[in-house]
């Protein structure tokens, strides 16, 4: 695949990126904290490891299909949060401070789940944040021919209707890239394989291993062990029922900040982006607030999507406080920051949606 060429941006918020890293430093200085996990992180994901386990296990000793179903997408569905909870600060390496630590952790808790943390860390940490919202450098939005998600894309009629199709294709996300997307960037068919952490045999070795631990865990052992009331084609339906409602969550919360932004760009043909990169953040995604509060922590801190980008090395326990600093600074820079209610949120994708699914000449 040919590659892109680097893009740059304007040098115009140094002030704005020192201003926020130094009220970040008073912040942990104040506290004597650090910007990594902490006991409570670590407890959380043992909680979230033993829910799984558990729905897993009581899962195996159903007899009929839909308490299996309940059961086994407890089990997927938890895989999904120690994903948002866990993948996402560690391929950042904000879990721990060793960067070792925090691959040997992605491989464990990606097993439930199925996605092979490497491809998605790629995909996420080295393209997406460096160019969220930019039209073929950002992977969450390249072209697929079912939903136009840039005013660059070619529009089909039948787009009239994505606003309300649209959460099927969210929701084959997640089975799209764990059995046909990872296998192709592995096999060196994407861009994202030549920046794997591992390549050659040993990157084959360990992308084989995890993808083998998954068919364990969640297809094999439940064939072999659950009566034969509940047949093979049973488990595979409610393998994909379990996948597909888990990626349309994870699709929504995370996407779907750019997606309601609706500011997107193409790559400059000479010199840089008309902004600095702290202030293309601002322009491409938003915050929104959890009701009650309490749930952004087990989401990860994924409402708090800005604030991930603005600090993407820092672990999600500090976005609450790092979203109130990004209050007070943005404003002192002609920033407008805004903290979304869900339902706005909600109602934002769907006229961003709306607007795509249009005609360009109707528009």
């Amino acid at each position: 695949m040919k590659p892109l060429r680097p893009l740059t941006f304007r040098r115009d918020d140094a002030g704005l990126h020192r201003a926020l890293m130094q009220a970040a430093h008073d912040y942990l200085a104040g506290n004597r904290d650090h910007r990594f996990a902490d006991v409570g992180m670590l407890a959380k994901v043992a909680v979230l490891l033993a829910l799984c386990a558990f729905c897993y296990v009581v899962g195996l000793q159903q007899q009929n299909v839909w308490a299996y179903f309940a059961c086994y997408f407890g089990f997927i569905f938890i895989g999904m949060f120690l994903t948002v909870n866990v993948v996402h600060d560690a391929s950042h390496n904000a879990f721990f401070k060793r960067p070792w630590a925090n691959r040997w952790l992605n491989g464990l808790v990606s097993i439930p789940l199925g996605l092979d943390s490497d491809c998605w860390r790629v995909r996420h940490v080295i393209f997406h944040h460096a160019h969220n919202n930019i039209e073929h450098y950002d992977p969450d939005i390249d072209a697929n021919g079912v939903l136009r998600q840039t005013p660059f894309q070619r529009w089909k009629p039948f787009m009239r209707a994505q606003r309300y199709y649209w959460p099927l294709v969210a929701a084959m996300t997640f089975p799209y890239y764990i059995w046909l997307f990872d296998w192709l960037d592995r096999a060196g068919r994407t861009r994202v394989a030549a920046r794997m952490a591992q390549q050659g045999a040993r990157g084959w070795g360990i992308f084989l291993a995890g993808k083998a631990a998954h068919f364990l865990l969640a297809l094999a052992i439940p064939g072999y062990l659950l009566p034969p009331e509940i047949g093979i084609s049973e488990i595979l339906l409610v393998y994909l029922l379990s996948q597909m409602l888990s990626s349309l969550l994870f699709v929504m919360l995370i996407i779907g900040t750019h997606w309601a932004k609706a500011k997107f760009y193409q790559a400059p043909e000479q010199g840089a982006l008309p902004h600095g990169r702290y202030r293309h953040v601002f322009a491409t995604t938003f915050d929104w607030r959890t009701r009650p509060r309490w749930l952004g922590y087990w989401l990860g801190g994924a409402n708090l999507h800005l604030t991930h980008h603005l600090f993407p090395h820092w672990s999600h326990r500090h976005y609450p406080a790092l979203s109130r600093i990004i209050t007070e600074v943005a404003p002192r820079y002609g920033i407008d920051y805004r903290v979304l209610e869900l339902g706005e949120l909600l109602r934002l994708q769907q006229r961003f949606l709306s607007e795509m699914g249009r005609k360009p000449s109707e528009s």
